[in-house]
C-alpha cells in the first residue's frame, strides 16, 4: 500500500538564511549599480568625436570604393559597345566574304580550261578569269579580317567579363563599408541619447557658436601662389555653412574630400575622389610654407583634408552635424600641406 507522506517544509533556518542571501544579492546590485555612474556630457561628447573621426575614415573607404566602382562601370560600358560593334563589324564580313564566295561559285563552275576552249570570246574570258583572280585576293584579305576581329572580339568579351566581376565585388564591398558607417552614426547618436535634453542643447549650442565662428575668423593677409589656389578658395568660401554629408561632393552637402575636390573643379583642376589620393596631387609642404589655397592632410592615415585659409584658419567640412567652416590648424594632427 502506497505511503502519502507530507514534503518536508523547510526549516525556520533555512528560510531565514535564504532570505538573507538573497537580499544581499539584492544590495550588491544595487551598489554595482550606484559604483556605474552615469558618463558625463564630456566623456560622452569624447566618444562621440571618437566614432565621428572613426566614420570619416570608412567614409573616406567608401568614396575610394564608389570612385572605383564608377570607373568599372564606365569602363565595362565601354567595353560592352565596342564588343557589339565589333560583332556588326565581323558580321558584315561574313555577308561580304559570302556574296564573294556566290559569285566565284557561279562564274568557275565549269574548269577554266574547258571554258577557254569553248568561249567564243578568249580576251573575254580571260578578263574575267582576272577578275576571278581578283576576288581570290579579296577573299584571302576578307578571311584575315575575320581571324582580327574575332580574336579581339574574344579579347573584348573577356576582359569585359573581368570587369564585370571587379565590379560585382566592389559593389558588395561599398555595401560593407556604407553598413560601418551608419553603425559608427547609429552608435554616436545612441550616446548622445543618454544624454538629457539640457545637456543635448548645451552641445548643439556649442557646435553652433563654432559654425557662427566664421564672421569673426582673422586670415591674414598671405595670397594664394597661383590663381588656381584663389579660385578653389574662393569657390569653398561661397559653401560656408553647407552641412556634412558622408559620400557628398556637392554644391549643396559635403564631406572633407568632396568640398576640397568640388573646390578645385570650380578652379578647373580635377583631384582624385579621396583624400589620401588628393594627398598626392601636388608638392608636399611643411606647415611654415602654407599658402591661401593650398590643401592641408590630417591624422597620421591621411582620412581628413581641408583649403588653408591663412594665418593657420582652415576650412574644411569638420564632421557630422556640422557645417563647413573655419577653424585652427591646431585643432587636429596636422601632417602635411599640398600644393597643387
Amino acid at each position: 500500500m502506497a505511503s502519502h507522506r507530507r514534503p518536508k517544509q523547510p526549516s525556520r533556518t533555512r528560510v531565514t538564511v535564504l532570505t538573507a542571501t538573497a537580499a544581499a544579492a539584492v544590495a550588491l546590485s544595487s551598489q554595482a549599480a550606484q559604483a556605474a555612474p552615469k558618463p558625463s556630457k564630456e566623456d560622452v561628447k569624447a566618444k562621440v568625436d571618437k566614432l565621428y573621426e572613426e566614420a570619416e575614415q570608412a567614409t573616406e573607404k567608401y568614396n575610394g570604393a564608389k570612385a572605383k566602382q564608377d570607373k568599372l562601370k564606365e569602363q565595362v560600358d565601354d567595353l560592352q559597345d565596342k564588343v557589339a560593334r565589333g560583332q556588326e563589324d565581323l558580321n558584315k564580313l561574313r555577308d561580304g566574304l559570302g556574296s564573294m564566295a556566290t559569285a566565284q561559285y557561279r562564274s568557275g563552275g565549269i574548269d577554266p580550261s574547258v571554258q577557254l576552249l569553248l568561249s567564243s570570246d578568249p580576251d573575254e574570258y580571260l578578263d574575267k578569269a582576272s577578275t576571278l583572280d581578283q576576288l581570290s585576293g579579296k577573299q584571302a584579305v576578307a578571311l584575315k579580317q575575320i581571324g582580327d576581329k574575332q580574336r579581339t572580339l574574344k579579347q573584348q568579351r573577356a576582359e569585359a567579363t573581368t570587369k564585370l566581376q571587379d565590379l560585382a565585388e566592389t559593389r558588395k564591398s561599398l555595401g560593407e563599408k556604407k553598413k560601418d558607417i551608419q553603425g559608427k552614426l547609429a552608435k554616436a547618436q545612441a550616446l548622445l541619447n543618454t544624454l538629457t535634453a539640457q545637456e543635448r542643447q548645451a552641445l548643439a549650442e556649442k557646435e553652433e557658436r563654432a559654425n557662427r565662428s566664421n564672421d569673426r575668423v582673422d586670415l591674414g593677409d598671405d595670397v594664394p601662389e597661383s590663381q588656381r589656389a584663389a579660385a578653389a578658395l574662393a569657390a569653398a568660401k561661397t559653401k560656408i555653412g553647407s552641412p556634412y554629408v558622408w559620400g557628398a561632393t556637392g554644391p549643396s552637402s559635403f564631406d572633407c574630400s568632396g568640398l576640397t575636390s568640388w573646390a578645385y573643379a570650380q578652379a578647373g583642376v580635377q583631384l582624385p575622389r579621396t583624400s589620401q589620393e588628393q594627398a598626392n596631387a601636388g608638392t608636399h609642404l611643411g606647415q611654415g610654407q602654407l599658402k591661401p589655397g593650398d590643401l592641408v592632410l590630417f591624422y597620421g592615415d591621411l582620412h581628413h583634408i581641408g583649403l588653408y585659409a591663412g594665418n593657420g584658419q582652415v576650412l574644411h567640412a569638420p564632421k557630422p552635424g556640422a557645417n563647413v567652416r573655419y577653424e585652427s590648424i591646431n585643432n587636429m594632427p596636422f601632417m602635411y600641406g599640398v600644393r597643387v
